[in-house]
């Protein structure tokens, strides 16, 4: 993964444009050849590794093994975006080409992509991008929360008075009221009069 060299593209497969809220690209319209290195015999020792941990049999799937690594190998050697890379990571956790643990492996590759791409990001948003990604590659998170999540905690926008924000996990909402000299940010949450201080990067700001 050291070999990237990242392009842009301009829409999502469905042809639907990415970001672009604030004149910013989504990082997901990256291209690049982000598997070149990651190799079909490193997915099968990520494999290996969760069957062991789950107490699993390891092997390749006889009905479908082999075509899934065909696919894998005839993909890595492409510049796809990254959008695209992450429905292909989602179809092979779909397809078995393992006995066990699929969803497990190709999340875990998912987690490891965000590690490489994003390591800019503050900690907090970085892991709760990987986790986005990995489950959305798991089938647990859809396509459109996956995207939305990728692209808000990416934003570089700064924060200022008045911007609607939530937590990282949505779990909780509200307006910014200032921010402080030492760059943290006093918010009100919805339904309370009190303020909170935070860093800017417990929070992500809501809307486009």
């Amino acid at each position: 993964m050291n070999e990237i060299t990242p392009r842009s593209a301009g829409a999502d497969d469905r042809g639907r444009p990415l970001g672009g809220g604030r004149g910013q690209q989504s990082p997901l319209q990256t291209r690049a050849a982000f598997l070149k290195n990651w190799s079909w015999e490193l997915v099968i020792s990520l494999n290996r590794a969760a069957c062991a941990r789950g107490s699993a049999q390891h092997g390749p799937n006889p009905q479908v093994g082999d075509a899934c690594q065909r696919r894998w190998e005839e993909t890595r050697l492409t510049e796809p975006s990254l959008l695209e890379v992450l429905d292909f990571l989602r179809e092979q956790h779909r397809s078995a080409p393992f006995l066990s643990f699929n969803g497990n492996t190709f999340a875990d590759l998912g987690r490891r992509l965000c590690d490489v791409l994003f390591g800019d990001l503050p900690l907090a948003r970085r892991r709760e991008l990987a986790s986005s990604v990995a489950h959305y590659i798991a089938g647990v998170l859809d396509r459109d929360s996956m995207i939305g999540a990728v692209e808000s905690l990416c934003e570089s926008a700064s924060l200022v008075a008045g911007d609607r924000v939530q937590t990282l996990k949505g779990s909780t909402t509200g307006t910014v009221v200032k921010i402080l000299g030492d760059g943290r940010v006093s918010w009100r949450p919805d339904g309370n009069d009190g303020e909170l201080i935070g860093l800017p990067e417990g929070l992500k700001k809501m809307g486009g």
